[in-house]
């Protein structure tokens, strides 16, 4: 019941936790539901099976599971007849998926998943997708289409595949996506077995189908029905998928950071503010542990109904983060949302939990108030920081900097989260450290104004020196509101200007083909320009031991076909350093390398050298790759200047050094700056109502010192004057610890750039956000301050 009273009486005091608990809990549910909605969901084209046999998964260089390991025809052609006998299965399909896309009026027809839009006609009954018009095709020259292509039985069609244009004659029609051919041209694109479809018969048991699978493949792979069939996922949905929840992520840790940090310090100010209230409660006789109670439990109720509420607006908003996503195009086209009880759960112990947490970090210093405190001021308690802050202050401030320094030297997947974790452990440091730092920057910055008849400054200073904690908890918000502004726009900005540099520099004098509208470049285009760099790309595994049956898992690695002469000897391979380390490979060495037909090809290591990736980092002779890999499409072809490039074949565009090293980075560009611009939002616009409640407790809390300096001659104007001037230099204070933690992060990121694009990539901040987000904070602080000093004086006039 005490609880209760207290979280009645004094609810002003409160409403700020409560208010950052539900923005804080709301933000996380929203992104839970989406991160919990977005994940794989069986392809239509796979409804009609009731099992899927799939080889074994290898591994990636960090023993990450990753690719499956293609059946080669001799291995699938046993396994089919194995499977063929399992009561209840009616048909046993080699699924393969190969690019083809159909090409009119000299363009490639619009397609996202072009690229594994090809398959055997039987594919077209893992769906079951059914003849619409015609006939199934049976001569390499024959495909059935998609009905909405709207392509008539008998016409010819031109379908670009991986060597070119080929004429089809259109045989039929279906009532799904896709383009099939025969069983036997579909063998011939993609050799290789991927999966294998079992199709039930009527009544069939699918339960009974997968154990007696299961037995009949044994070591050589495994079986996955129900949603274990979402395995397989079409590349471009994947990368959608993948962006998508790489930005939901850093909204999520990004909410949760913001979330502790700003609860933490709003119970920090808001306990802070009731010493004597405590004091009084301990010379009453409430022992410690009672006070420990008392203040966990006003938490737990605050964050209860904090999460409850947060909760239901956070489901309420997962439609308008749907759409943003949808703009962004991140989401895949079969994502529904659906809102599962554990995003909520999660949602609201993290409320829960935060809020509690950062009461008893409160509580712990509130509970040694000695009873006298009630009668004494409180500038003894608030005037230096304990032991244990010091040292927790210093140890977070040296891991910041190591972090900022690991910015530099760490790869270029992990070096934006490298300096967001660095900004978030600096921002912590700084938040414990500014204690130590308010006072000597309200004397510094309030010294120009104390030689005139106001006593403002003198007021201010006196506030910030003699309450330094409470002053810090003021300035914790705006520290992690420009942080978090300037970190985020300067990482887009600094990698606005390093990368397309990087790539200026490293095509410097030459001519690139790209592909234009299509997934890549076929050999029909290769064929067109015979000269420069032109790169086949696939998939291998690297089997490490001489000894196909240790069971260890193979490694899956990127491929490079060049038909550079320097690197494309054959039966040889060129690594780099770092390759060659973590396949414990050196040169002279032999490495037998299965590829995506199944085929394994033992290779001698002719050459180590350092890591370039525009070499790549393990390169065989590209006829190699296309004897082993007849699906796969060439990367960009870069042509000496002094060679002509060809974009006559339709799907193709020849840019210059600077347009493509722009181009490239455009396309990723959009992308980037809405992710930044999101968490810029989410991490200002929070931070700011943190701010605005933080200012409002501070001056709610002073109303009794306002009351004395009333009656002792000063105005309502100057009060008001004050709490602006108070409120200006708290931003102020907090501007310039945000930028000072962002940096160092932001100089070892742009130093780690230097190093990977060969060229002088200085730190670049985007003033425009800075100042937004100053100015935002300083309005709201000042804004909050006025109002609730305003209706004080007020409230005090009227008695």
């Amino acid at each position: 019941m005490l609880i209760l009273a207290n979280v009645r009486d004094r609810w002003s005091a409160f409403l700020g936790a409560l208010a950052a608990v539900l923005v804080g809990v709301a933000l996380i549910t929203t992104t839970l539901v989406v991160y919990d909605s977005s994940r794989p969901r069986v392809q239509p084209r796979y409804a009609g099976a009731a099992a899927l046999v799939l080889p074994e998964q290898a591994v990636d260089a960090d023993g990450s599971p990753e690719d499956r390991m293609p059946w080669s025809p001799p291995e699938a052609g046993p396994l089919r007849a194995a499977l063929a006998e399992v009561p209840g299965v009616t048909r046993v399909v080699l699924d393969r998926s190969f690019y083809a896309q159909a090409v009119r009026g000299g363009r490639p027809v619009a397609d996202e998943g072009a690229l594994e839009s090809g398959h055997g006609w039987d594919s077209a009954r893992t769906a079951p997708y059914e003849l619409v018009a015609g006939r199934a095709p049976r001569g390499p020259d024959e495909v059935v289409v998609d009905r909405a292509l709207g392509a008539a039985v008998g016409s010819d069609l031109t379908v670009n595949i991986t060597q070119g244009r080929r004429q089809f004659t259109v045989v039929g029609t279906v009532d799904g996506p896709g383009y099939y051919f025969s069983e036997t041209f579909a063998a011939r694109q993609q050799p290789g077995v991927r999966a294998i479809a079992l199709i039930p018969g009527k009544g069939a048991d699918t339960g009974a189908i997968v154990s007696a699978a299961e037995k009949a493949v044994g070591d050589r792979g495994g079986v996955v029905s129900g949603a274990g069939r979402a395995e397989l996922q079409p590349a471009y949905i994947e990368h959608k998928r993948f962006l998508g929840l790489q930005l939901i992520s850093a909204m999520a840790v990004l909410g949760l950071f913001t979330t502790v940090f700003v609860v933490a310090s709003l119970l920090v100010l808001a306990t802070g503010m009731r010493r004597r209230e405590i004091g009084l409660l301990r010379t009453l006789g409430a022992a410690p542990a009672q006070i420990r109670r008392m203040i966990l439990g006003e938490a737990a109720v605050v964050g209860l109904l904090g999460s409850v509420a947060g909760c239901a607006a956070g489901v309420a908003a997962t439609p308008l983060l749907r759409s943003l996503l949808d703009g962004l195009d991140v989401t895949p086209p079969d994502m529904r949302i659906d809102v599962a009880a554990w995003p909520l759960l999660t949602a609201a112990a993290t409320g829960v939990g935060v809020s509690v947490v950062g009461a008893w970090a409160a509580g712990r210093k509130a509970a040694r108030v000695a009873p006298m405190e009630a009668l004494l001021d409180s500038r003894s308690a608030n005037s230096a920081m304990g032991r244990g802050r010091w040292l927790a202050g210093l140890a977070t401030l040296a891991l910041g900097v190591l972090l900022a320094v690991g910015t530099a030297t760490s790869g270029a997947d992990d070096r934006i989260n490298m300096a967001i974790f660095a900004t978030m452990t600096l921002i912590v440091a700084a938040a414990l450290l500014t204690p130590v730092l308010v006072g000597p920057a309200g004397r510094l910055l309030t010294a120009p104004f104390r030689r005139g008849d106001s006593a403002g400054p003198v007021l201010i200073r006196a506030e910030l020196v003699a309450h330094p904690r409470r002053a810090a908890s003021l300035v914790t918000p705006v520290i992690a509101a420009v942080g978090f502004a300037v970190l985020l726009s300067g990482v887009v900005e600094t990698m606005r200007v390093a990368y397309p540099a990087g790539e200026a520099l490293k095509v410097k004098g030459q001519t690139i083909v790209t592909s234009h509208g299509t997934p890549g470049i076929t050999d029909e285009v290769v064929t067109a320009n015979p000269v420069g760099k032109a790169a086949l790309p696939t998939r291998a595994f690297v089997l490490k031991n001489t000894d196909a049956d240790t069971g260890n898992s193979p490694t899956v690695l990127d491929v490079l076909g060049s038909r550079d002469l320097r690197w494309s000897k054959p039966g040889e391979a060129v690594l780099g350093e770092r390759t060659a380390a973590q396949l414990d490979l050196a040169q002279g060495q032999r490495v037998r390398i299965r590829f995506a037909d199944g085929a394994t090809v033992a290779l001698r290591v002719g050459a180590v050298l350092p890591d370039d990736p525009a070499r790549g980092d393990f390169v065989v002779a590209r006829d190699l790759v296309r004897a082993h890999d007849p699906a796969a499409l060439t990367d960009d072809i870069f042509v000496p200047r002094t060679t002509r490039a060809s974009a006559a074949v339709p799907g193709t565009a020849v840019h210059d050094a600077a347009a493509y090293a722009l181009a490239d980075y455009e396309t990723d560009a959009e992308l980037t700056d809405s992710l930044a611009a999101m968490l810029i939002v989410i991490a200002v616009g929070y931070s700011v109502i943190a701010v605005a409640n933080s200012m409002a407790m501070a001056a709610h809390g002073r109303r009794h010192d306002a009351r004395v300096l009333k009656s002792t001659g000063g105005t309502a104007r100057q009060l008001l004057l004050a709490s602006a001037g108070e409120s200006a230099l708290v931003v102020t204070i907090g501007t310039v610890l945000g930028v000072a933690v962002t940096l160092p992060p932001l100089m070892g990121m742009a130093s780690g750039l230097s190093q990977v694009t060969s060229s002088d990539v200085g730190l670049h901040l985007n003033t425009g956000t800075l100042t937004t987000a100053a100015t935002v904070t300083l309005l709201t602080a000042v804004a909050s301050g006025l109002a609730v000093t305003a209706r004080t004086l007020r409230k005090q006039s009227g008695h």
